[in-house]
């Protein structure tokens, strides 16, 4: 999986393309989460649009970035979740502990 970050204004946006599965793609979403975090980033979006299949080590990494971000005072969003992934968090009734967004611009527009 490959991981890049941006910036809009004081959002921190990690798009994530590839697959989120055990051994490189949960390591990856991991440290990208924690660099982040580590450079002072406290408002953090996940951009999900190029994410192609999850596994669940992958649902595991997200649940662990999301409990790391908020216990570091962070937010960490989604946004862009394809159908495959939704399903996913769905069915493990995790769609509702995360806020998830259609858009990118509804995600940076909810730090507001």
């Amino acid at each position: 999986m490959n991981v890049t970050k941006r910036q809009k204004g004081d959002v921190t946006i990690l798009d994530l393309k590839g697959k989120i599965t055990i051994g490189a793609g949960d390591i990856a979403l991991r440290n990208a989460v924690q660099e982040a975090m580590a450079s002072g980033d406290k408002s953090i979006i996940l951009n999900m649009t190029g994410v192609t299949t999850i596994d669940s080590s992958g649902v595991g990494e997200l649940v662990s970035s999301f409990t790391t971000a908020t216990n570091r005072g962070a937010k960490l969003k989604l946004a862009n979740i394809p159908a495959k992934v939704s399903d996913v968090l769905t069915i493990t009734q995790l769609i509702t502990v995360f806020d998830v967004f259609d858009t990118e611009d509804e995600a940076v527009a909810s730090f507001a």
